[in-house]
């Protein structure tokens, strides 16, 4: 929780994609600590129950429950997005969080490559199937976790983000995923104006968390060492929390945060009309009628 900050959530309902580790899992206990329902949405059922019991025993005064989902896969948020219309009758705060950074080109069964699937299809294939429910909720935020990664790329097509024929970069895959959750959220602001409900990005900072280690059993050697220079995720779940949580925020939407403070993104992601565009090509992949 950013230092000096005591939110009040008591009888908020908050979902967290990816919250049982890093950012995620800081960003689930801070909402937890002040006093919020927590939903976990996670791959791993033995880390979410790790999550749920660290929670417990920290006294907190939220719940915690868990919805386990595959988030490269669309069938899978599918399903738990039905499950958490369920068994959630609101939505204050919705964190699009979970993430993957891939050292190799990895396409999902549903034929995108994988971190446009997880990083940002699955932001806005899960927010859309939530929509009507946090509308209904309002006030409401929905927070996602972007970077300054998406500064690594100077052009995005969004009929074909992620070209198979390109010659690949895991940079510039991540940083187009992390592009499109800042053009997402602007138009998801745009279309939720007036209607209590805002968007906001964030950047974490540079984390020392489990992204990234997936990638074959050299990577964890890689990326400890170079956890040492990176900020705890605590410290990166700050501005996650601050987005979701601060009353000072109420109303402010579309924008943009880093250390708990507005940032401006790159020209590219200010671009409405590459928004708008993307928004339409988005529905498309993942098979929605909202354009």
């Amino acid at each position: 929780m950013v230092s000096g900050s005591v939110w009040n959530l008591e009888g908020k309902r908050c979902i967290v994609t990816g919250g049982t580790s890093g950012i995620g899992r800081a960003t689930a206990i801070g909402l937890a600590r002040a006093g919020a329902h927590v939903a976990i949405v996670c791959r791993d059922p033995a880390r979410a129950e790790q999550t749920r019991a660290e929670i417990e025993e920290r006294s907190v005064q939220g719940g915690v429950e868990v919805f386990r989902a595959d988030l490269d896969s669309q069938a899978s948020i599918r399903h738990v997005a039905r499950e958490i219309l369920t068994r959630c009758p609101r939505i204050d705060v919705l964190v699009n969080n979970a993430g993957v950074v891939e050292w190799r080109r990895r396409e999902t069964a549903d034929g995108f490559e994988s971190m446009w699937a997880v990083n940002h299809l699955a932001y806005f294939q899960l927010t859309s199937l939530l929509l009507d429910r946090i509308r209904d909720s309002a006030p409401a935020r929905i927070v996602s976790v972007a970077s300054e990664a998406h500064r690594f790329v100077s052009s995005l097509d969004p009929q074909d983000p992620a070209p198979a024929q390109e010659r690949f970069r895991w940079w510039r895959g991540y940083g187009r995923s992390k592009l499109g959750n800042l053009l997402f959220t602007a138009e998801l602001a745009r279309r939720l104006e007036s209607s209590g409900v805002t968007a906001n990005a964030v950047h974490p900072g540079a984390v020392a968390t489990r992204l990234g280690t997936q990638n074959g059993w050299w990577a964890p050697l890689l990326t400890k060492p170079l956890g040492l220079f990176f900020r705890t995720a605590e410290r990166g779940a700050e501005t996650s929390l601050y987005v979701a949580a601060a009353p000072e925020l109420s109303g402010v939407t579309g924008r943009y945060f880093s250390n708990c403070r507005e940032k401006q993104p790159s020209a590219l992601a200010r671009d409405p009309d590459l928004a708008s565009r993307l928004w339409t090509s988005s529905a498309r992949q993942v098979g929605t009628n909202d354009s």
